[in-house]
């Protein structure tokens, strides 16, 4: 009978949330010459109250006050007018705020990925069921992996708390450092040098340079590991799949499992299944790209 296993986190972690999408970037100085736009100060903190809702599921008047740094008055003015709109619900009884059914009708009509996710799912369901463990694909968005769809093993696959469309930052996931490998190393370099990077556990890497040697070296292996870098007791490898020449769009395929049902031969032992699953998806998507 398979162990109980604690709920996780998306990648094959547990624990520790990612931080909201809003408050990822340090503030540094753009090195651009393009113009940069000035964001409208309403329109800015009503996307950010949007996000630290999705981010949390629920959060109650004082957080949002705190997590935002808002005036009561201009938090109360946005909250009235994002309900009223059907953008978010307040629950009767804890007084909480939650995405409404605007959000979610909105959500709907996004296509981004709609093709590939089709196509991947099925490739996933019978991967997941072969190893026994969960598959995930992602894509990345900034430093980011989001979670575009998900497989996991009927009763034994590792249970996840966090759902489709959640976040993780890249640099403490395997499926996060084999999206990166499909950048301009330049590119990385300044991307994770401009954004916080917190150490999650003893073993998460949060050097820049170490950083960039890991994530050059999925070019040379094909694949990518998260060996209890964003929680402890869980392993993720990961291979990049594709990248959208229209929409510069990147995704990466990925196995999470537990430490403990990991064997001597890890990585390798579960990189071929993964690397043939991806393959399969890109010869239905009719591409060879891959790394």
């Amino acid at each position: 009978m398979p162990q109980s296993m604690p709920k996780l986190g998306l990648g094959g972690n547990a624990g520790p949330k990612s931080p909201a999408p809003a408050r990822i970037a340090k503030k540094t100085a753009s090195k651009s010459k393009t113009p940069r736009i000035q964001p409208v100060k309403s329109a800015d903190r009503t996307l950010a109250l949007l996000e630290l809702v999705a981010s949390e599921n629920s959060v109650n008047f004082t957080q949002i006050l705190k997590d935002l740094n808002i005036p009561r008055s201009s938090a109360h003015g946005l909250l009235k007018t994002l309900i009223s709109s059907g953008w978010l619900g307040q629950d009767p009884d804890s007084k909480e705020y939650s995405l409404g059914l605007r959000a979610w009708q909105v959500g709907q009509l996004y296509r981004g990925h709609y093709h590939l996710v089709g196509i991947a799912k099925p490739v996933m369901d019978r991967l997941a069921s072969s190893v026994g463990e969960t598959v995930q694909l992602a894509r990345l968005d900034g430093i980011e992996n989001v979670y575009i769809a998900i497989s996991e093993s009927a009763g034994h696959g590792m249970q996840l708390s966090s759902r489709v469309g959640g976040r993780l930052l890249a640099h403490a996931t395997g499926i996060g450092k084999a999206l990166l490998s499909m950048k301009d190393p330049i590119e990385v370099e300044e991307l994770l040098k401009s954004s916080d990077l917190p150490q999650y556990t003893r073993k998460t890497v949060t050097d820049v340079d170490q950083l960039m040697k890991l994530i050059s070296s999925v070019n040379i292996n094909g694949f990518a590991i998260d060996d209890e870098e964003y929680a402890s007791g869980c392993r993720c490898v990961a291979v990049p799949l594709m990248k959208d020449l229209n929409s510069q769009t990147l995704t990466a395929l990925s196995i999470t499992m537990p430490t403990s049902r990991t064997d001597k031969n890890w990585p390798l032992s579960i990189v071929e299944p993964l690397k043939l699953a991806a393959q399969e998806i890109r010869s239905i998507v009719g591409t060879t790209d891959e790394k």
